[in-house]
């Protein structure tokens, strides 16, 4: 256990340092603990039949006592995913601003706790304390509302976290902060720079929200048949562009997915999207003459259970055939490469033309690139620069890249550091527990635990099990039942399947014996046939039933 002192700021990662998503920052002064997000990243084919992977907060949670609250940035998944699994536990309250209030308070009602975790609304550019913390929320360019940055300051030092952003000056929805209110912050001392790295290797700054307006406009307008526009649900902004696109182009709205309906919901609620068009109902857009209706909808990640995967493989109530057209208005998020594929080859064997990035400025990104990034270090001028939200080749390349800009120190951490950030230079002084926890239906696992491990040698090698009879005194007779899964034997099936049982027949032996030492010798004997027949090694289950 790591208490900070009264004379030191504290910094410790949980996630999203050296990884992109799962966002859990902690910051420490005077015996407490401040949380800054509280995010989720999503399962790839590692984890079997997982799809949300959750932060390991073991480290706060064996000193709850000392932690003061929960300070959210904005309402991206990677930043406010786990609250609804963690914040009950966490037992503290959450401090955000409207929009990302609303998005965690709907989460918080589909587990039913919504009474036992506390929202406390914060307001840009208005401070407020929390503990020994005082923050100030700045408003900043991202593709959601309200994306904020935070001034954490306390007697140790001042902190400046950027959270994600972006430098946007013709924003669709919100006013970021001005680079005069920037140069003020600066002015005023900012100690230490907690900055997002996504984009660091970008040499050009990333284009306004505003101009993907005129390239959504061109596609749709050209377009013949139906469109179907797929998008990040939290992108509020592109939504109301889009909107806008289908008044102008003559057609009518049509929104599919929960998640565009519950952003929708929380952004009319607060005040925004307030000239969105009225939509129509999936019925009422088949009804309607092909060349009138444009379908946003969710999926652009290949999602196989969103919107978007179950048009394309003709099961949504969405049909779209030759002559139509999808909108990728998205980037294609590293790792979702083979899933987007499969519903672009889908789509393209129904002659369905697609547009995304490459053939038209559909998508602009929400995080800075160096251009922005240099900017921000002018405004700010921070003592040291501590790169974060991103994998360890961005941190890296973000600390070489502020000090060319003139920053004088920069400090690259990853997940469990524990650095001190003040007084004097940055350094390193501890490691925190870090790792993964998995949701795994209504339940939160270790993902290196033996569930999954298990999952993992059953997907790779198969499983068989084998039944086998003993009578009261012991004695195993009969002949064993033998059932396997996943094994590769295919036309060859009842031939191992005989040669297996006769294996099981060979180790029972029929004579009285062990339990254990009966159980484990069928166990080797019917690997041993699996082994031979396929080169492979089953997880091998022998059930004992006694007759």
């Amino acid at each position: 256990m790591t208490i900070p002192q009264k004379n030191e700021l504290l910094f410790c990662a949980l996630g999203g340092s050296g990884e992109i998503g799962m966002n859990v920052t902690l910051y420490g002064h005077a015996g407490k603990w401040l949380m800054i997000d509280c995010g989720v990243t999503f399962a790839d084919g590692h984890y079997p039949g997982i799809d949300v992977i959750l932060p390991d907060l073991r480290f706060i949670e064996e000193q709850l006592g000392n932690l003061v609250g929960i300070v959210l940035t904005h309402g991206h998944e990677d930043h406010i995913g786990a609250l609804p699994y963690l914040a009950e536990d966490l037992g503290v309250p959450i401090y955000a601003t409207p929009f990302t209030a609303g998005l965690v308070r709907g989460k918080l009602e589909e587990e039913r706790i919504e009474d036992r975790v506390k929202i406390r609304l914060v307001h840009p550019r208005k401070a407020f304390d929390v503990g020994p913390f005082k923050v100030e929320v700045v408003p900043l360019s991202h593709s959601i509302p309200e994306a904020n940055a935070l001034l954490i300051e306390t007697k140790a030092g001042k902190v400046f976290h950027t959270g994600d952003w972006k430098l946007d000056p013709t924003p669709v929805i919100g006013k970021p902060a001005s680079p005069e209110e920037l140069t003020a912050i600066g002015d005023q001392g900012v100690d230490v720079l907690v900055c997002d790295s996504t984009n660091v290797f970008n040499a050009d700054a990333s284009p306004s929200e505003a101009s993907v307006r005129d390239g959504l406009m061109e596609s749709v307008a050209r377009a013949r048949g139906r469109v179907v526009v797929t998008t990040f649900a939290s992108n509020a902004a592109r939504l109301s562009t889009l909107g806008k696109v289908a008044q102008e182009t003559g057609r009518k709205l049509c929104v599919t997915g929960r998640s565009l309906d519950r952003i929708i919901k929380v952004a009319r609620q607060t005040g925004y999207l307030k000239d969105f068009p009225e939509t129509v109902d999936m019925d009422a857009a088949m009804r309607l003459p092909r060349n009138k209706v444009l379908v946003v909808a969710t999926g652009g990640q290949g999602e196989e259970r969103a919107a978007l995967a179950r048009i394309a493989a003709g099961s949504h109530p969405i049909k779209l055939d030759m002559g139509d057209m999808v909108i990728f208005s998205s980037k294609q998020i590293p790792g979702n490469e083979v899933a987007i594929g499969r519903i672009q080859n889908q789509l393209a064997a129904k002659g369905i033309e697609m547009v995304t990035e490459k053939q038209a400025h559909v998508h602009v990104s929400g995080h800075p690139g160096r251009p922005e990034l240099a900017k921000m270090y002018g405004w700010l001028r921070p003592r040291v620069l501590l790169p974060v939200h991103g994998e360890m080749r961005h941190l890296m390349e973000h600390a070489r890249y502020g000090q060319t800009q003139g920053i004088r120190d920069a400090f690259v951490q990853t997940n469990g550091d524990i650095v001190r950030l003040a007084p004097g230079k940055p350094e390193k002084i501890g490691n925190a527990p870090v790792g993964r926890l998995v949701l795994d239906g209504d339940v939160i696992l270790p993902s290196d635990g033996g569930t999954i491990n298990e999952r993992r040698r059953i997907a790779v090698n198969g499983q068989i099990s084998v039944g086998i009879a003993v009578d009261r005194n012991g004695r195993a007779g009969g002949v064993p039942e033998v059932r396997l899964q996943g094994v590769p034997v295919e036309e060859e099936r009842e031939p191992f399947l005989e040669d297996a049982v006769e294996a099981a027949k060979d180790a029972m032996q029929g004579r009285v014996r062990d339990r254990e030492r009966l159980r484990e010798d069928v166990r080797l004997a019917v690997r041993k046939v699996a082994t031979r027949w396929t080169g492979k090694k089953p997880i091998i289950d022998v059930v004992i039933v006694q007759v």
